[in-house]
């Protein structure tokens, strides 16, 4: 640890291309890290920094040393932190990945009382609609509503299933009628949910009959709060988990489409980097999370 000392300092000397910047982000006085670059550039046998009027600059043999340490620095974290996680597993740091309208919906409520049961664990939390690579973004674990997963190069955990129900505002369907069935839906009446340009397929079944429905392009999005926000508002007719539309349903603000007709669960899923045992701290919170929403209104797990 104390061989590192010198070369986290140069880096983050030659990242800054300041020493009293990186003095203040290293918690060291400028006098300090001048004479911890000092010792390493008398070790190395080399300059490595020179300064200029303005700035700090890095020398070619700098560049080399900063280029050849950079990934090693980088390799040494992460190996602590996966120690620290084996090791540790009420404590450490924790990434997450979640979809936005599960996250704003569910995360805030799940997460404080996470907190409240393991204080020592902190909590990177990122939201978004698209599929991340955990590898890549070095996320811990990532939280999916899904079809089935077909990837195989990460490994899924499938935690419940989620119900989705077809939905419009009552103005909406006062406006152009309630379908009895699917065959009276009409492209321009469905709002579409689809990460791409592809449009949604809604697959209705009624005891052994089956009929499908193709959405069209008037309205398409990525998101399910958006598009509840567009049915509620007269815009159409949306296909979404329970979980977004539930208090709507109660108020009053939009009404089932179709009761008699079901629709497809969705997976709730965790899934991870492809590593050989769940490390500790991830399974700290993979079975609180799956604790946390066993009681939840939404949540299907039946069929678990």
């Amino acid at each position: 640890m104390q061989e590192l000392k010198p070369i986290r300092v140069f880096l983050e000397v030659a990242r800054l291309q300041s020493f009293a910047a990186a003095s203040k982000t290293l918690g060291m006085t400028p006098a300090s890290v001048t004479r911890v670059i000092a010792r390493l550039e008398q070790d190395l046998g080399h300059q490595l920094l020179v300064r200029t009027t303005r700035k700090v600059a890095l020398t070619s043999v700098g560049a080399t040393v900063a280029a050849r340490y950079q990934p090693v620095v980088e390799s040494f974290d992460r190996i602590k932190r996966d120690l620290e996680r084996e090791m540790q597993p009420h404590r450490g740091r924790l990434s997450i990945n979640a979809p936005m309208s599960f996250g704003l919906r569910l995360l805030p409520g799940l997460l404080d009382s996470f907190k409240l049961a393991y204080p020592n664990i902190d909590l990177t939390v990122m939201l978004t609609d698209t599929l991340v690579d955990v590898v890549a973004e070095e996320c811990d674990l990532a939280i999916r509503l899904s079809e089935p997963p077909r990837d195989k190069s990460t490994i899924w955990r499938k935690i419940c299933e989620v119900p989705r129900c077809a939905v419009a505002s009552p103005d909406f369907l006062e406006r152009v009628g309630r379908p009895e069935a699917p065959e009276d839906l009409t492209p321009d009446m469905c709002l579409s949910y689809g990460a791409g340009q592809e449009l949604e397929t809604w697959r209705f079944q009624k005891g052994g009959l089956k009929r499908t429905t193709l959405t069209g392009a008037g309205m398409h999005s990525n998101n399910g709060d958006f598009l509840y926000a567009m049915a509620r508002s007269g815009a159409g007719i949306t296909v979404l988990p329970e979980f977004i539309v539930a208090d709507g349903l109660r108020s009053g603000e939009v009404e089932r489409v179709l009761q008699d007709w079901s629709l497809p669960s969705l997976w709730l899923s965790l899934y991870y980097p492809p590593y050989e045992a769940l490390p500790p701290l991830v399974a700290t919170f993979t079975d609180f999370f799956e604790a946390f929403l066993d009681d939840r209104d939404g949540f299907d797990f039946s069929s678990v």
